[in-house]
């Protein structure tokens, strides 16, 4: 089959962020909305709780974020940091950026439709649809879609709490080969060289290697491209033209807000700008693109049932092990006074860019976002977490 170029975690919400957000900050701006949002300058003014959310961000560190909510009031975007450094430019509040993980819910998406259509069952092993890889025939499609494989993760694992590498994706080996071209076989096959983290279904543990198989399988049984596939099943119905399965293509289109990489040689720090990157990489796993209005689009029509029948959207927002992990989705408690229950993927590449998703249960109140790191040092462990906490809170407590 032909495929075509067509247009990383731990618990909670930091995990698909903190695992490879690695530095950020530049001068601050002051949030904004742009002409998309339906409500006037004026009305958004009435919102200071999320201008003042966004600037938590950069006040901890990072480059710059842009912000779309959508709830009860309408349609809210803004902006804070800057679009890149040595300007005093805000980022686009629609601008282009890499979305990591976030792919991770498109790929269970079509894996699902798949699924009603008879084409890939659950419970059937991996290997009957890829029986030339030798992937225990204990794994099955839903233990991918659960990251309860076992399998090693091709970016890195860890055994026993000791850290064991894989394709490299920090420091300077990751900046020289950043637009370096994977083939998800290429990526499955490392994962493949290394023995199980544990025996298939007895633990959880978030592993790209689930996701870029499950890319394989779409391709499998469509005889099509994994991008023509979530084009032709997702993008085009819904109008996602912002949107795209990049291939090894590097550059972001249109506007976007540049991401840079602060890392170490030789004790001298250094910052490089990574806006562009090869994303092959993690194929399936986190290598897509897209903007804060299509991403709103995309968990709006998946929320409301309009992309998966309904028992499996119901098995998807299911949470399992550990992690409260469904089918591509992180099942998250809020709380009694902030909604509830959300579902959500967060993400981020190698370096330079994060994406936030949440979606209330009917979709009524969603929020996207994308975020660059800058040039100054930060901890995403214990700097993220609270100004994720505060826009949580400022959007979602009302």
């Amino acid at each position: 089959m032909k495929r075509t170029n067509s247009p990383r975690v731990r618990r909670v919400a930091v995990v698909a962020l903190a695992a490879t957000v690695l530095a950020g900050v530049a001068a601050p701006g002051v949030a904004t909305a742009d002409s998309t949002a339906t409500k006037t300058a004026a009305a958004v003014q009435e919102r200071p709780e999320m201008q003042q959310a966004l600037q938590e961000f950069v006040d901890a560190g990072f480059g710059g974020i842009q912000l779309r909510l959508h709830d009860k009031q309408g349609d809210w975007v803004g902006s804070a940091g800057v679009r890149k450094l040595g300007s005093a430019a805000k980022p686009p509040t629609n601008g282009s950026f890499w979305v990591g993980s976030v792919t991770k819910t498109v790929t269970a998406t079509v894996v699902l439709q798949l699924v009603a259509e008879g084409k890939i069952k659950l419970d059937a092993p991996v290997s009957d649809y890829l029986p030339t890889l030798g992937i225990d025939r204990r794994i099955t499609m839903r233990m991918l879609l659960q990251h309860t494989s076992g399998l090693f993760n091709y970016t890195g694992d860890t055994y026993d709490g000791k850290f064991t590498p894989g394709i490299t994706v920090a420091g300077q080996e990751w900046v020289d080969n950043r637009f370096r071209s994977y083939q998800p076989e290429e990526l499955v096959k490392v994962a493949l060289s290394k023995p199980p983290v544990f025996a298939p279904g007895t633990d959880q543990r978030y592993s790209n290697t689930n996701y870029t198989l499950a890319l394989l399988v779409i391709e499998k049984v469509t005889g099509h491209s994994y991008a023509d596939e979530v084009q032709r099943r997702i993008l085009r119905p819904l109008g996602l033209k912002n949107t795209v399965v990049p291939g090894n293509r590097s550059q972001l289109p249109g506007p976007h807000a540049h991401g840079y990489y602060r890392y170490q040689v030789d004790g001298e720090w250094k910052v490089v700008d990574v806006s562009r990157q090869n994303l092959s990489l993690v194929a399936g796993a986190g290598d897509m693109l897209s903007t804060t209005k299509d991403l709103q689009t995309f968990i709006s029509a998946l929320m409301r049932g309009k992309l998966v029948p309904e028992p499996l959207l119901t098995e998807m927002r299911t949470p399992y092990g550990p992690y409260g992990y469904g089918f591509g989705l992180w099942v998250q408690d809020l709380g009694p006074d902030c909604g509830g229950i959300v579902y959500q993927h967060n993400g981020s590449p190698p370096a330079g860019y994060g994406a936030l998703m949440y979606s209330s249960a009917d979709g009524s109140r969603i929020l996207t976002a994308g975020i660059t790191t800058g040039d100054a040092p930060i901890d995403v462990l214990t700097d993220f977490p609270p100004a994720l906490a505060k826009l949580l809170k400022a959007a979602f407590c009302k």
